[in-house]
């Protein structure tokens, strides 16, 4: 099983060693959303490169979460437990929330 954290410091010391942004926050909520985007125009067009794309995504948030001092691991791992504790009730075809974790 992977590293999360190894990867996340990983992730963040390419940056650093590649000269890309570690203190600008809006500018990478703006490219993370730009990755994104392009890999949701990967999927629309059935492009060969969505998995790449969704990578790229993947290392942006992690990216990101390193610049602010975010263990993504930590957040990840409590926000499947807080997932999994909620309940939900399909109401004409949409998935309604009925209990909070």
């Amino acid at each position: 099983m992977i590293d999360l954290k190894k990867l996340q410091k990983e992730i963040y010391d390419n940056k650093v060693a590649k000269g890309f942004n570690i203190s600008d926050f809006n500018f990478e909520f703006g490219l993370t959303y730009g990755e994104l985007a392009e890999a949701f125009n990967a999927y629309r067009k059935k492009l060969p490169d969505l998995g790449e794309e969704l990578a790229d995504v993947v290392i942006y948030l992690f990216g990101l979460a390193a610049i602010l001092n975010i263990d993504i691991e930590n957040e990840i791992l409590k926000k499947v437990e807080k997932n999994k504790k909620r309940e939900y009730q399909k109401i004409n075809g949409v998935n309604i929330r009925t209990k909070n974790a």
